[in-house]
């Protein structure tokens, strides 16, 4: 009876250990120059002297030593999207994906684009008012990501009389799955937001 209750104990302290063993992998610090490899400091030194600053998001990255050059050289790839075109289907994934760091991160890009913040709410929303190809592209983008790529015909044939074309819509498609990695990353490590936190969404006020 003795040793069995010394087992117990013994057990219900393996089990707490392995509990704080999980709650420290599961916390993201936003990692410093010094705490990365040597391939990602020369990523960070570029950011710095581009942007200023490491964006918090580009730094969860860096935990592994390959995913940030792997992430910013496909979001620096070429395209046949604009760079207005990619901010609408970021900020309609990115909604779709309930992700407050890339909506907060893309409705300041957007503006930097152009976009007023009544648009960026459109586009957010799956739609646009002023133009009939943002129209197409932010409604397929949602269709694509709530639906898991199982895009509805209608929105399909929607966007390519629009005047989108076959080579477009792979483009979109990669788009919205880069973007998509981005909202999944965020959504697991709840790192801060370091950019101006984007407003919830009123469709009543669109």
């Amino acid at each position: 009876m003795y040793q069995q209750k010394i087992k117990t104990i013994t057990n219900n302290n393996s089990v707490s250990n392995q509990n704080k063993k999980i709650i420290n992998m599961s916390t993201f610090n936003i990692l410093k120059r010094e705490d990365v490899s040597a391939n990602n400091q020369a990523i960070f030194d570029n950011l710095n002297k581009a942007l200023g600053f490491v964006p918090n998001l580009y730094a969860t990255y860096a935990n592994s030593d390959t995913a940030l050059e792997n992430y910013l050289t496909f979001a620096n790839a070429k395209t046949s999207l604009s760079a207005k075109e990619k901010e609408v289907v970021n900020l309609a994934v990115s909604q779709v994906n309930d992700c407050i760091y890339c909506l907060s991160a893309h409705t300041a890009i957007g503006k930097m684009n152009g976009f007023t913040d009544a648009q960026i709410l459109e586009l957010r929303a799956g739609f646009s008012s002023v133009n009939e190809k943002f129209d197409a592209l932010a409604k397929l983008a949602k269709n694509i990501t709530v639906n898991r790529g199982k895009t509805d015909q209608d929105v399909l044939e929607n966007y390519f009389n629009a005047g989108y074309t076959k080579g477009n819509l792979i483009d979109t498609i990669s788009l919205v799955g880069d973007k998509t990695i981005s909202n999944y990353i965020h959504s697991t490590t709840q790192v801060p937001v370091d950019f101006p936190v984007a407003p919830p969404l009123e469709l009543e006020t669109i």
